[in-house]
């Protein structure tokens, strides 16, 4: 999770909508986006605001400049204790959870390198698409660290333990068309020009897919609790809604 800093340069994160989509940029000041404790609280802050937003559907995380996310700050970390450690594990954990969590669609939007945090990042989201010519990976195996903002659970759970160990323990960042044959993203885009398009294809691809049914798949493939949610969905406008619009032959018309 992990990359270097200078003590003035810091990665903002803005957010803005248009219609049912809500992007969040990293942009920094300096050479490369990075997640300090600082850019981590902003996010979570962001994060918060939109799970309770009825309005956004679809949520793409995308960095602006050579990178989506470098990594963590190791200028930062090189001042920590085990104490110091332990809380900035558990404050990625805390707003990576919540990403996750979302009831919405999550797209890591791959400008450029996403690796160590940039890469646990886009592993917390729901799909990844990627320009060619970025990396991914999970490098801090090269530093003396692990990843420790749930890359060890996400990337087993995405791509298997074997290929997962594989990449974890050699820490090497492999290429966009590699990640790609590993699962690791979900498509490679041409280049950066065409990511945004790639984003739109998805998002015009998935926008059929009922709002609340969209939330409850996430919970049950979550916790494994697909009884409950399958039950929960005939206590929903959506539910009635889609069924009635199957039976008049029309398109449904859901509340989002």
């Amino acid at each position: 999770m992990t990359t270097a800093s200078n003590d003035r340069s810091h990665t903002r994160v803005e957010l803005a909508r248009s219609g049912i989509v809500a992007t969040m940029r990293f942009v920094s000041d300096g050479p490369v986006n990075i997640l300090s404790s600082s850019t981590l609280g902003e996010l979570g802050k962001h994060v918060e605001h939109l799970a309770e937003d009825p309005h956004v559907r679809f949520v793409v995380f995308r960095g602006v400049g050579k990178t989506f996310i470098a990594g963590a700050d190791i200028a930062e970390m090189s001042r920590f204790d085990e104490t110091r450690g332990e809380s900035y594990s558990r404050h990625g954990h805390t707003v990576f959870d919540a990403i996750e969590a979302l009831p919405h669609v999550t797209i890591a939007a791959i400008n450029g390198h996403a690796l160590g945090g940039g890469c646990e990042l886009a592993l917390a989201c729901d799909f990844r698409l990627m320009a060619r010519g970025g990396k991914i990976g999970q490098p801090e195996s090269r530093l003396g660290l692990i990843p420790g903002w749930g890359g060890t659970v996400r990337l087993p759970r995405l791509i298997g333990p074997a290929k997962a160990r594989k990449l974890m323990f050699g820490g090497e960042a492999i290429s966009a068309d590699d990640a790609l044959a590993l699962g690791v993203v979900d498509e490679v885009a041409p280049g950066v020009e065409e990511l945004d398009a790639a984003v739109s294809k998805w998002v015009e691809q998935l926008r059929p897919g009922s709002p609340a049914a969209i939330h409850r798949i996430k919970r049950a493939m979550g916790a494994s609790d697909e009884k409950t949610q399958f039950s929960l969905c005939f206590s929903c406008s959506d539910a009635r809604e889609g069924i009635k619009a199957f039976l008049e032959k029309r398109a449904p018309n859901w509340t989002q």
